[in-house]
């Protein structure tokens, strides 16, 4: 099993998510983060006052996905999310060593 990470542009949200459901992703965990990298933050202007914004608003996604599925999961929240410009994110993957279904104690891909 593997862990998708991606950190996206928060109006990219919509389009991702009916991408992964188009493949069959079932579940996705969001959280509303801030950061930056290239992009380096920007700088923006409240009432006539210009102010330095270091941290940028994205999201991040999460889901766990059978090791077979991880490369079109990839693929699909690439196509989803690119725009083209500057600080359209990135994504990781990473070993899952087990997962458990709380509810039905189902183990690892049953638990997916």
């Amino acid at each position: 099993m593997k862990l998708v990470i991606a950190t996206i542009k928060p109006f990219k949200l919509e389009a991702v998510r009916e991408a992964l459901t188009g493949i069959g992703i079932q579940g996705l965990t969001v959280t509303e983060v801030k950061g930056f990298g290239r992009q380096s933050g920007h700088t923006e202007i409240y009432r006539g006052a210009e102010y330095e914004v270091s941290f940028v608003p994205k999201l991040k996604l999460e889901t766990v996905v059978a090791s077979d599925q991880a490369e079109q999961v990839v693929e699909v929240i690439s196509e989803a999310a690119k725009t083209g410009k500057i600080g359209d994110g990135k994504i990781f993957v990473i070993d899952v060593e087990s997962a458990l279904r709380v509810r039905t104690g189902e183990t690892d891909n049953e638990a997916l």
